[in-house]
């Protein structure tokens, strides 16, 4: 995340969260970073050059004007003016990670070989609430190189009990074992 994203990311949480409108502009911003993704021509778009200040903010009150919290629509409208746009997604990880720690939220990331049941997923989200005394925001993702087992990424920490860590910690024993 740039130094923009994280300032401008800080100013719309701080916004939101002086009118309580906290999780209607983050649950809207997460659309509006999805449809982004899935759009890159309309944020290149809202980048041209080709077109004014005013065509590019015209062109976000046309999409989204009473669609959106009007504080989200004007924070778009200076991303688009200051020529920042593209910082968007940055932009809302930054309102996310102080939503997060405003919340006690703890995301975490398990790695699995196939994907979790809804049953493994709420057991290892109490679990890990237990844990942390923090509630959890856990998302799966699969990656068939783990072979079996979890691999759980949060906070910048990985706790690794997948079969493959395991056959990489018996070769490097091996490797060391002197005949």
């Amino acid at each position: 995340m740039t130094q923009i994203a994280s300032v401008y990311g800080e100013a719309m949480y701080s916004l939101a969260k002086d009118n309580h409108l906290l999780d209607p502009i983050l649950e809207e911003m997460n659309a509006l970073k999805a449809g982004f993704e899935e759009n890159p021509d309309f944020v290149r778009l809202l980048s041209t050059p080709n077109l004014s200040k005013e065509q590019r903010v015209s062109i976000l009150d046309d999409s989204f004007s009473g669609k959106i919290q009007p504080y989200l629509l004007n924070f778009l409208k200076i991303l688009t003016e200051k020529g920042y746009v593209s910082q968007f997604p940055g932009c809302c990880a930054a309102f996310r990670d102080l939503y997060n720690r405003d919340m006690g939220i703890l995301p975490v990331t398990a790695v699995t070989a196939v994907p979790l049941s809804g049953e493994q997923t709420a057991r290892l989200q109490e679990k890990l609430s237990d844990m942390t005394g923090r509630k959890i925001a856990l998302s799966n993702r699969v990656d068939p190189q783990c072979l079996g087992g979890v691999r759980l990424d949060y906070d910048g920490k990985q706790l690794n009990d997948t079969i493959a860590h395991r056959f990489q910690a018996i070769r490097e024993l091996l490797t060391d074992t002197v005949l």
